[in-house]
């Protein structure tokens, strides 16, 4: 195993979801300058995060949507109006079957051609 390719810091790291006030002890070679004392009177280096099990929504069973923008908004109206042009190329179709089909219906006139 090549040596210069590992990390060489895998340590005890806590991370914190302060959104949610959750935090956890677990190994990580993750960087950070910050530090906290933990739950068994050591410091250890803290890692913040956004989200973890006990904030997302996956977990937590709350669905949230976080709309940066309104790009939720905009994807709505994207996929609302591709809908509606996939409705109107359907019934623009299904009015040219119609009269294609008429066509094939209706009797010809014996016409004779000299």
């Amino acid at each position: 195993m090549k040596s210069s390719i590992h990390p060489q810091n895998y340590r005890p790291v806590v991370f914190s979801d302060e959104q949610a006030g959750f935090a956890f002890l677990t190994q990580s070679t993750a960087q950070t300058t910050e530090t906290i004392k933990w739950e068994d009177g050591n410091e250890y280096p803290l890692v913040k995060v956004h989200i973890s099990s006990a904030s997302h929504p996956f977990f937590t069973g709350e669905e949230k949507i976080i709309d940066t923008e309104g790009r939720v908004d905009r994807f709505k109206a994207r996929q609302a109006a591709a809908e509606a042009r996939r409705a109107a190329l359907a019934n623009k179709a299904k009015k040219a079957n119609a009269k294609k089909a008429a066509k094939t219906d209706s009797p010809k006139s014996d016409k004779k051609t000299k």
